[in-house]
């Protein structure tokens, strides 16, 4: 009988150990021990600088174009570490917060020998854990005995790799009724990923017909926004007039997306708020902490449409990049409803640079 832990699992193990400062193991061609560099301790440092030989700094391409760091391997650089290497130079490297204090963090040596499939597959851990993108690598022998001695979560590389390339399929956890201001038929449906991460939700208004295109609403959540009230973003705005339209319309559905700050988690958004305040717009920011400029995966929104029994929509939306993802995942949009909304003195140049930089209709 098979009762351990599948690929999947594993995984939600090993971004739980990355969050706290535990390293895991990749075990393949070229094994690798693999620490988030936001959550490395001193203590865990100096054991690996005790054997530090072909022991690397990954960090992605985004940040290693701001570090002036050749990202030979095209998507990510392998930084080599000085000979006085310390917590705070590493952690200097992969938090841009002081760039500005210390603009001068090279010059940089990069590695471009040997495979970088384990570097790869650290840093889409590391960004999948809410994490910043960044991670101290270091080869190993005979990974799964060192996993096995150290108590640590071992994963084979091929099959991470691959399965991180793919979304999780969603499975419905329970729907109730929802009585709401804007409409007393409410529904809240809650849809649970297989790998463990974030609930997503969708709020159904009324009683759509499934036979016909449906109003609906990609919302991605925004702490800030939606709860508190943010003028910094239209977000708030925008989910209280879709859900008001809803109500109008007497029908429509709201997904409720947890993939808050374009897919980066609340602590690195705030981290891009923080860059902002420096003098950098919203991009730029994603970019100097090693992001693109949306992480999110809209094709989550087409699953959940589908389970509910859905096939076209009407698009509350100002991002083409959404109608454009929903067609290409089965969903048909037969309109765009533009949603502008939320415009004010502190957020004017924000929304300015999703029109000129991301494409949004505004």
């Amino acid at each position: 009988m098979k009762i351990g832990p599948n690929i999947s699992e594993r995984l939600a193990r090993a971004r739980a150990d990355l969050r706290i400062g535990v390293p895991i193991v990749l075990e393949g061609p070229v094994s690798a021990l693999v620490f988030a560099a936001e959550t490395l301790t001193d203590a865990r440092l100096r054991a690996v600088l005790a054997e530090p030989k072909g022991v690397v700094l990954a960090v992605t391409a985004r940040r290693a174009e701001t570090l002036k760091a050749r990202a030979y391997d095209g998507d990510l650089a392998r930084i080599l570490l000085p000979a006085e290497t310390s917590l705070d130079w590493i952690q200097g490297i992969a938090d841009p917060s002081d760039d500005l204090i210390k603009p001068m963090k090279g010059p940089l040596a990069c590695d471009r020998d040997s495979d970088a499939s384990a570097h790869r597959a650290a840093l889409k851990l590391t960004k999948s854990a809410r994490l910043l993108p960044a991670a101290l690598v270091a080869p190993l022998t005979e990974a799964s005995e060192f996993a096995s001695v150290h108590g640590l979560t071992c994963l084979p590389l091929d099959e991470t790799l691959a399965h991180l390339s793919q979304r999780s399929p969603l499975h419905p956890v329970v729907s109730a009724r929802l009585p709401l201001e804007v409409s007393e038929a409410g529904r809240l449906h809650v849809f649970r990923p297989q790998d463990g991460g974030e609930e997503h939700y969708a709020i159904e208004i009324g009683r759509p017909d499934r036979s016909k295109p449906v109003l609906t609403r990609l919302h991605s959540a925004c702490f800030t926004g939606d709860l508190m009230g943010s003028l910094k973003c239209d977000c708030g705005p925008q989910l209280r007039a879709a859900l008001a339209r809803m109500g109008q319309e007497t029908h429509g559905i709201l997904l409720y997306m947890n993939q808050e700050g374009r897919g980066i988690g609340l602590a690195n958004k705030m981290r891009a708020y923080s860059l902002q305040d420096q003098g950098f717009d919203t991009v730029e920011a994603n970019h100097r902490l090693g992001f693109e400029d949306d992480e999110r995966d809209f094709r989550l929104g087409s699953d959940i449409l589908t389970s509910l029994g859905f096939r076209a929509v009407k698009l509350l939306t100002n991002n083409p990049n959404k109608v454009a993802m929903m067609q290409a995942s089965g969903i048909n949009v037969v309109e765009r409803v533009p949603l502008q909304v939320g415009e004010n003195r502190h957020n004017r140049d924000y929304l300015a640079t999703k029109a000129r930089k991301s494409g949004h209709l505004l």
